[in-house]
């Protein structure tokens, strides 16, 4: 053979090897019917690997070993959803989803259209991360997480990685233009339980459950990493359409469940027993059905995701500013378990409150594996009547918190005992306080190791100075090898200093300690709360920022000057006069100011301030433009006030997509209300 016939040759079989191992991991990852031995697999895997070594110029995009992951990545780049990914409203149980049903029906009949039953999809809500993949002319160009529904990161590097998602879709001839597929990434309950094992066996933490796991996953900035764990893909949508190919632009236009068939086709998962359901009563049996169906499914889930066939349909109710009217989340049941409590601990917060943990036999609730609870204080103990030894219901408090509901009294043997709770921090020894009229239990120990390690956690916080990085295991890292000793000593750690402890490279080292070195430029409110003070979260932070204006007026409060500023209560003024007055406190803060912390003075802009002065706002519901928080601190940059509670007092209430009750009390006590247009208006 020439040469040239050899390249030919080659070519030929590189392009073969690539098809029949895209093939076979489409029948493996979706259809779940594999036609060959892992064996078998691998031998052409090799053989594939070998030619491409070979030919590096053969390798094509689309190729199986390009899913193995590259060189890390320096951070994430953030990429702006062309439509945006919404979250759905939520039904909590059958009377909220035929509540549904009904506004539905009644909405369509105000446009005129007038239906008994209404079809409706069905599929599960899968406890995943959110991800929109784009493809250009069939193959795949960019993966990038929901985010905030507006802007996501760009994790294409990773998403490529995962062998449920095609690298190129099932299509003869490609398919042209630009089409973008939405779905959900996650992991089965038994790959997820061997990660864990894994994990424990290697001696890291476990993570809490499959969502967590997920997004830690996806979120690697090494995408080789990402490529070790088993993650899954299913569809539940498309978003972008831009082609002139008939089979593309027809799914923008063709019933729902049509076009999930169709995006099945292309070589995705979609929801197993995704399906049409007729009118309220086959919805509620649907639903019913599913949170039977719930602990037996081999992946987590937390509901039925609900929406209407007919696109046109679709089109008439339209969407509320944050949610499509035509879909809605019917969560399931919080989901409760009964094991045995065989002790409870005690954990040291970053304040010195002491909290008493459950230590349960673990038991599986709600999909995840439970083995600790909170129990709050030692009333909540004595209220509920709990002993070491009870069986007890746990329950997932909104499918997230585990909590111990209450003891199982008939269940006792006899041999069930008291909690005493200690008389002194099992941290430092120290005698601990309680404050009357308080639940709470105390150390008083300033240089408690407790303390300090909540309180670092607390001060790198994203709301507080946001040092990326550095997270509780970094902080038990430093702490552990003595690299600070307290929160100003942050500021000394160097990056040969960091190089030298366990699993930190010279890159990791570094960046930290840039991060640290940025948090020195922090505003004033996000400095003030990340002292730690009690009582004292973001929104009264940023009162005292406001009204302080720079860190020197800060140090100079009195109680009694606390006390006169409007939004500040006595409690909280005697807790950050308590913080003022302690020589220990005022020497962190000295110190830091010493090692170059220098938070930004707040600047006012008078002719933004008179604007809202004297005016009080509530806010309720959700926003389209901004939100909440950001709402809230635009009214306060223009000299209003934003409260949590309708009153007599109260100058407008500013209703954004599905109002609370605020807007009920705004009508009883005669409140102007507003809209957020109005409050944008007010702005300008």
């Amino acid at each position: 053979m020439t040469k040239d016939q050899i390249n030919v040759a080659v070519q030929t079989r590189v392009k073969q090897l690539v098809s029949q191992l895209n093939e076979h991991s489409y029948r493996y990852y979706v259809l779940s019917q594999p036609t060959i031995s892992d064996a078998q697999y691998d031998e052409l895997f090799r053989e594939l690997q070998a030619l491409e070594n070979q030919h590096p110029d053969l390798i094509r995009s689309d190729s199986p070993t390009q899913r193995v992951g590259g060189a890390p990545l320096g951070g994430f780049k953030t990429v702006r959803h062309r439509i945006p990914m919404l979250s759905l409203d939520n039904a909590m149980n059958e009377t909220e989803l035929a509540e549904f049903d009904e506004q539905v029906r009644r909405f369509l009949s105000k446009e005129g259209v007038e239906l008994d039953e209404v079809e409706y999809t069905v599929e599960f809500k899968f406890d995943g991360v959110a991800v929109s993949l784009a493809y250009e002319n069939g193959m795949l160009a960019q993966g990038a997480t929901r985010g905030d529904g507006s802007t996501g990161e760009d994790v294409t590097a990773n998403v490529r990685t995962i062998k449920a998602i095609p690298l190129k879709l099932r299509a003869d001839p490609e398919l042209l233009g630009t089409i973008e597929i939405r779905g959900e990434v996650l992991f089965r309950k038994k790959e997820f339980d061997a990660l864990n094992e894994e994990r424990v066996a290697r001696g890291e933490e476990s993570f809490a459950n499959p969502r967590n796991a997920a997004s830690g996953s996806l979120r690697q900035l090494d995408p080789r990493e990402t490529a070790r764990r088993p993650l899954w893909f299913f569809a539940y949508g498309v978003g972008v359409i831009e082609s002139d190919d008939p089979r593309v632009a027809t799914l923008a236009s063709a019933p729902l469940l049509e076009a999930m068939h169709s995006v099945e086709s292309l070589g995705f998962s979609i929801s197993p027993g995704f399906r049409i359901v007729k009118g309220v009563r086959q919805l509620i049996a649907a639903y019913k059905k599913a949170e039977d169906e719930r602990e037996s499914l081999p992946f987590e889930v937390d509901g039925l995701v609900v929406k209407i066939n007919d696109v046109k349909l679709q089109e008439r109710l339209g969407f509320r500013q944050r949610s499509p009217r035509w879909a809605i989340a019917a969560k399931f049941k919080p989901v409760e378990a009964v094991t045995v409590l065989e002790d409870i601990i005690i954990q040291v917060g970053r304040t010195g409150a002491l909290t008493p943990v459950a230590c349960l036999r673990p038991v599986r609730v709600g999909g995840v594996v439970v083995s600790r609870a909170t129990l709050h204080n030692q009333d909540e103990i004595e209220r509920k009547g709990i002993l070491i030894g009870d069986s007890v219901v746990v329950r997932r408090q909104g499918d997230v918190i585990p909590a111990v509901v209450a003891p199982v009294t008939a269940s006792r043997s006899g041999h069930e005992r008291k909690f005493v709770f200690p008389t002194s921090c099992p941290e430092c020894d120290a005698l601990v306080e309680r404050v009357p009229g308080e639940a709470v239990i105390r150390c008083p120990n300033a240089n408690c190791p407790a303390k300090l390690y909540n309180r670092l956690i607390h001060y790198a916080s994203r709301d507080a100075m946001d040092i990326e990085g550095l997270g509780d295991k970094m902080v038990a890292l430093l702490l552990e090898h003595d690299a600070v000793t307290d929160v100003p000593s942050l500021y000394d750690v160097t990056a040969e200093r960091l190089r030298a402890l366990p699993r930190m490279g010279e890159l990791s080292s570094q960046n930290l300690v840039t991060r640290i070195a940025e948090s020195k430029q922090r505003p004033l409110d996000r400095f003030i709360f990340a002292l730690g003070i009690r009582h004292v979260g973001t929104k009264t932070a940023s009162v005292l920022a406001r009204y302080c204006k720079s860190v020197e007026r800060f140090l100079e409060l009195s109680e009694e000057e606390l006390c006169e500023i409007e939004e500040i209560g006595p409690e909280t003024a005697r807790s950050v006069a308590e913080f003022l007055n302690s020589d220990q406190e005022r020497y962190i803060v000295t110190e830091l100011l010493r090692h170059g912390v220098q938070p930004a003075q707040i600047v006012v802009d008078s002719s933004k301030v008179s604007r809202l002065a004297g005016q009080t706002f509530v806010l309720t519901g959700t926003f389209a433009s901004m939100s909440r928080k950001d709402a809230e601190g635009k009214i306060e940059e223009f000299g209003g006030k934003v409260s949590s509670s309708v009153s007599k007092k109260t100058s407008f209430v500013v209703v954004g997509d599905s109002p609370g009750s605020k807007l009920e009390a705004a009508k009883k006590h005669g409140v102007a209300v507003i809209s957020e247009e109005d409050l944008l208006a007010m702005l300008r």
